[in-house]
């Protein structure tokens, strides 16, 4: 029997195919079954007759749900079932049921967020929770892509540093061996410098680690960045690569996930205009929009979820805000030539109230002047010197940014909370499951 799974039946019409999977739903209307299989590609409803399939519809009648099954029956079009097609049941192996004295736990009705977290394992499995992470899934693959296509090296920087690189108050402290003081990264990115140097052109990819003391529905302590680092690259270079990338996640997903687009009911209209260019302003000029709504914003000051808000709801696609103060930025950015007092620097604000999905700038290549920086933020500067060897040895102009994974699928996807958009979120609060 051919082994099929529930995204590809429309292409087994009128045959007779197997899916393995579990029972997420199940309707009973006489002599007629209606259960709903999925298998984590999708979901499919099922049509099961007592008179043409006894046996099948006995084994049906009654089962839990989220049992294991192996199904076997013809897939036909149906305009009105999930995903316009449905499949006749002819045969069914249960695989293992569910004791009706411990049901799943998740039942297709309303639950409390607290209870949905402590269940985060089970949880996943609904069509919407899914349908996210297939999009996340789709959002890493095409940043991937779109990367790779720009001459960009993936490369992998440590978990574990021995310094800060974005100000020490929200650093993990881990007892390292020996009795060594270690933390958990807050970004690769003075890592991907060191690999630019060696390579041109780098991104690195995985988790970084920020211990804020944070409950808005935008942050996590625990959350994945892009971040590519380019030598010879200026701040212009990066803005330019930002747009791009931003444009090919968002296309990727309205071209091949339009199915998971549609369970989460998203405005595909909206992401369709996430074209380059993107609208850019400077700081000074997002000031001046804040005060134009009545916001109590001044120069110096920085941006929270508010603003951003404000500042990208002129917009269609995401804008981009350079040229911010040199002293609410980290360290490393170097300061314009001709306003020392603004750094080189850039965030992108998305639409629709999703705030800042990317951070970059221009980074300072001057070995005396990183020296001063270092000081003036009081950063161990034996903990650094590794860092200012890139500066030591042959330094060039660079520039890099990172791009927040779950806050870029949390716009996409339109997910009010960025707490559903990774597989196991860690909150200030919350380390389980």
């Amino acid at each position: 029997m051919t082994i099929i799974t529930i995204e590809h039946a429309g292409k087994y019409d009128a045959q007779e195919v197997t899916i393995r999977g579990w029972l997420y739903n199940l309707r009973e209307s006489g002599k007629l079954l209606f259960p709903i299989f999925r298998d984590g590609t999708g979901i499919i409803q099922g049509v099961c007759s007592l008179k043409e399939n006894p046996e099948a519809f006995e084994a049906l009648k009654g089962l839990t749900q989220e049992s294991s099954v192996i199904v076997t029956g013809k897939i036909r079009a149906e305009q009105r079932a999930p995903g316009g097609y449905e499949m006749g049941v002819s045969k069914i192996q249960i695989v293992q049921k569910v004791p009706e004295a411990t049901p799943f736990p998740i039942q297709l009705k309303e639950h409390g967020v607290d209870f949905l977290l402590d269940q985060r394992h089970l949880w996943i499995r609904t069509p919407r929770q899914a349908a996210i992470l297939r999009i996340r899934a789709e959002a890493v693959r095409a940043a991937r892509s779109f990367m790779d296509s720009q001459g960009y090296t993936l490369t992998d920087a440590p978990i574990f540093t021995p310094a800060a690189c974005e100000g020490t108050s929200t650093l993990f402290e881990v007892n390292y061996i020996d009795d060594q003081k270690a933390y958990l990264t807050q970004s690769g990115q003075l890592y991907v410098e060191a690999t630019a140097m060696a390579l041109g052109k780098v991104y690195t990819f995985g988790p970084t680690f920020r211990a804020e003391k944070s409950k808005t529905r935008r942050h996590l302590t625990e959350f994945w960045m892009l971040e590519p680092e380019a030598a010879y690259a200026e701040l212009p270079d990066m803005m330019d690569l930002g747009e791009g990338l931003v444009s090919a996640i968002v296309q990727s997903v309205v071209k091949n996930k339009s199915r998971e687009l549609e369970t989460l009911k998203r405005d595909v209209k909206k992401l369709e205009n996430i074209r380059p260019p993107f609208p850019r302003i400077t700081y000074e000029e997002a000031v001046a929009v804040l005060q134009k709504h009545g916001n109590p914003a001044k120069f110096g000051d920085d941006f929270g979820g508010d603003e951003e808000t404000i500042i990208s709801s002129a917009y269609d696609r995401p804008v981009m805000v350079h040229h911010y103060p040199s002293a609410i930025k980290a360290f490393y950015m170097q300061p314009d030539a001709v306003r020392p007092d603004l750094a080189l620097s850039f965030d992108m604000l998305a639409p629709e109230g999703y705030g800042e999905i990317i951070g970059g700038s221009q980074r300072i290549h001057d070995y005396d002047l990183l020296i001063k920086r270092l000081k003036e933020n009081n950063l161990p500067e034996e903990s650094f010197q590794w860092y200012l060897d890139l500066r030591r040895y042959g330094s060039v102009p660079h520039a890099g940014f990172g791009l927040g994974l779950e806050r870029t699928v949390a716009w996409i996807t339109g997910t009010e909370h960025i707490r559903e958009v990774i597989p196991f979120p860690r909150m200030i609060y919350r380390v389980y499951p």
